[in-house]
């Protein structure tokens, strides 16, 4: 049934969340959500962040650049 959300379905319910939340408070939502994206992707691969926390320490970035 959710496979099923079109352009109009779509639409409306843009509307409903504009009539729910209101003009001002949607830039606030919506920088809630990404922080949240990017907490909730940080936590279910922690490996990537070890990682690049590897990659600082050492001062290479992961590129097989060479200056000459």
């Amino acid at each position: 049934m959710s496979g099923n959300l079109g352009g109009w379905t779509g639409l409306i319910v843009l509307v409903v969340i504009l009539l729910l939340f209101g003009a001002p408070k949607l830039p606030a939502l919506a920088r809630s959500l990404g922080q949240s994206l990017k907490i909730f992707k940080s936590e279910v691969r922690p490996g990537d962040d070890q990682k690049n926390q590897a990659n600082d320490a050492s001062g290479s970035d992961g590129s097989d650049h060479n200056p000459r």
